[in-house]
């Protein structure tokens, strides 16, 4: 059953204290759990289509769309003629990092951890996050960019077309074989139904303010409060 450590702070399948000395790689998801907006939306917002695009994007965090890529190929298209000076916009003006973000990576850093950042949303975003937080690795998807102008579509990659919830699995497992450790030493942070198959697969899995079904599933989540109340449950 589950157990309140302290209010906002749910345990489900997790014996404290948490050792993070135990853990050696540590994967988040971006929108709305490192980051406080989900960037598809505040995109659309631009297009005037934000009502349109965030309706999809709910649904799928919810778990309620399967097909995670036909849902993101679907909003993408809907970005069609944004200018890449409302796509700074965007990071400049409404993008924050989450309450706790950076103290939580930084004393993950601190304690050993490599920071992996795994992403359904875009490289614009990510690449930025990864370069303000310190992170080592991220796998996101990239948006098709002509004349300054979004097309409405995204760039395949090296690794495959688009970064949905078995992509970030992929990646969780890929890091950790390069680095050489089992997936028992793993830790990841989610809120939408796309991070449940990382969330699976590692060690500890933390749902951060996030939707019924991943909190369900998670072994701890954060329901009030900042990402770094996860420190709360060390010795």
């Amino acid at each position: 059953m589950p157990q309140e450590f302290a209010p906002g702070l749910v345990i489900q399948d997790f014996t404290p204290p948490l050792d993070l000395s135990q853990y050696k790689l540590i994967a988040f998801d971006m929108d709305s759990t490192l980051i406080n907006i989900e960037c598809v939306d505040e995109i659309a917002d631009a297009a005037g289509r934000k009502a349109e695009v965030a309706a999809i994007t709910e649904a799928a965090m919810r778990g309620e769309i399967t097909d995670y890529k036909d849902s993101l190929r679907q909003r993408v298209a809907l970005l069609k003629g944004v200018t890449m000076a409302h796509m700074e916009q965007v990071y400049n003006e409404r993008l924050q990092l989450n309450p706790g973000a950076a103290e939580l990576v930084a004393a993950c850093k601190e304690a050993g951890l490599k920071v992996l950042l795994v992403s359904g949303g875009f490289t614009f975003f990510t690449d930025r996050i990864r370069a303000r937080l310190g992170i080592d690795f991220a796998r996101s998807n990239v948006l098709e960019v002509v004349d300054g102008v979004l097309t409405g579509r995204m760039v395949d990659q090296p690794w495959g077309d688009i970064c949905d919830g078995e992509e970030k699995r992929r990646t969780l497992l890929e890091v950790s074989t390069l680095m050489g450790i089992p997936a028992s030493q793993t830790i990841a942070m989610g809120d939408g139904a796309n991070d449940l198959p990382m969330m699976g697969v590692a060690g500890l899995s933390v749902a951060y303010h996030a939707k019924p079904r991943v909190r369900a599933q998670a072994q701890v989540a954060i329901n009030q409060g900042g990402l770094d109340r996860l420190l709360e449950l060390r010795a």
